[in-house]
């Protein structure tokens, strides 16, 4: 019987992490062409394809449907699954299944983001963030709050510390562990070294969150190549098994967020441990989303690898450093190497390159990693 099970063959980055030469569909395209190289597969043999665009004019103009045609695919399998910066590992759920049941051989998927030299061209009068523009559906409640992303991520921080006696030392621990692993990435936007008192000296965005709580804003791109077992033995490279996948949403608005403390990855940690048949200590590294550092305590927490109010401590021993018990986002993370709106992308690569012993920051006998994105209720 042919082997059907899934296998990641190829990815492939852009250029990272400044690029103004490049738009957002430019970054697609790049790191497609680099991850099928990556691969050994031609263009030609892709029939299923994912995508979640970056673009923030009024129709964004490197959607699923618009990729297809400027990449000149013929897919037999699409998905254009949008859930923030969660979205390509929901991707590779669902791509995983349709390679598993042969709705298709072998998927691309991709990522692209121009958002930092975007924010130095002008915007069209009905692009994103324009003045007057109505905010439609459920966040309209929100809006006249005065409420941002970062404040949403900031009342989490604050409870946390309120129920479990979390300090700003604590999540600053977080961003000097990432900032240690970008120094030796070429490709992270910040490579100085960064201590504690650095974080909690930086200029405060949403109390309790500073500057170096929260994540870079860059440009680039990712893409990752999919496809079953039995091809991948014809191709030479290393393939990289996807064990489980699992993936959860409790809420999109904060302010139906029952509690800030706790996320959809405690539902997401059950549920891929006992779908891989593994335990928490299998992990060798672990790769997840860290759009503010508050956002890295609770998935460590969520995930099952520290109990519920013990991440404070748990960080601030080392345990997600180079060397400690849990290596945590070895590029440098979303807080010191690439963030271009959505981070999942990245997570994948780096998880990837972790386990074909390829990463900059190579973490020795890497075996098993775990890529989690989430979006506070969501989480895949």
């Amino acid at each position: 019987m042919a082997d059907r099970s899934p296998v990641i063959v190829g990815v492939g980055t852009s250029i990272l992490p400044v690029a103004p030469e490049l738009d957002s569909v430019g970054h697609h395209v790049l790191a497609a062409t680099r991850a099928l190289a990556d691969a050994g597969v031609p263009k030609s043999a892709i029939d299923g394809y994912c995508c979640a665009g970056g673009g923030k004019e009024a129709i964004a103009v490197d959607d699923m449907s618009v990729m297809v045609e400027y990449l000149g695919l013929s897919p037999t399998y699409t998905d254009g699954t949008m859930t923030g910066g969660s979205s390509f590992e929901i991707h590779v759920e669902h791509a995983a299944a349709a390679i598993r049941a042969g709705l298709c051989e072998t998927v691309l998927i991709t990522y692209g983001s121009d958002q930092l030299t975007r924010m130095g061209r002008r915007l069209g009068t009905g692009g994103f963030g324009a003045p007057g523009r109505r905010v439609p559906g459920p966040p309209q409640y929100e809006a006249p709050y005065g409420g941002t992303i970062v404040s949403a991520y900031a009342m989490a921080a604050q409870r946390h510390m309120f129920e479990f006696g979390t300090t700003s030392e604590q999540l600053a621990a977080i961003a000097v562990t990432a900032r240690a692993n970008a120094v030796n990435n070429p490709e992270a936007m910040y490579r100085t070294s960064l201590s504690i008192d650095d974080v909690l000296a930086s200029r405060m965005i949403s109390d309790p969150l500073h500057k170096f709580d929260s994540c870079v804003i860059s440009d680039g791109g990712g893409a990752v190549v999919m496809t079953t077992g039995e091809r991948a033995r014809d191709l030479g490279g290393v393939p990289v098994r996807i064990l489980s996948t699992a993936s959860a949403q409790t809420h999109w608005n904060i302010s139906a967020m029952h509690d800030f403390t706790t996320t959809a990855a405690t539902t997401v940690g059950d549920l891929l441990f006992e779908r891989a048949g593994l335990e928490r200590g299998d992990v060798d590294v672990l790769q997840c989303y860290d759009s503010f550092t508050i956002t890295v305590l609770l998935l460590l927490e969520d995930l099952g690898f520290c109990a519920k109010g013990e991440g404070g401590p748990f960080v601030a021993e080392g345990s997600i450093a180079l060397d400690g018990a849990l290596p945590t986002n070895t590029d440098g993370g979303g807080l010191s190497a690439v963030h271009p709106g959505m981070r999942g992308m990245f997570l994948l690569i780096e998880s990837v390159r972790q386990l074909r012993g390829e990463a900059l920051n190579q973490v020795p006998d890497c075996e098993v990693a775990l890529a989690c994105g989430v979006l506070m209720g969501r989480a895949d």
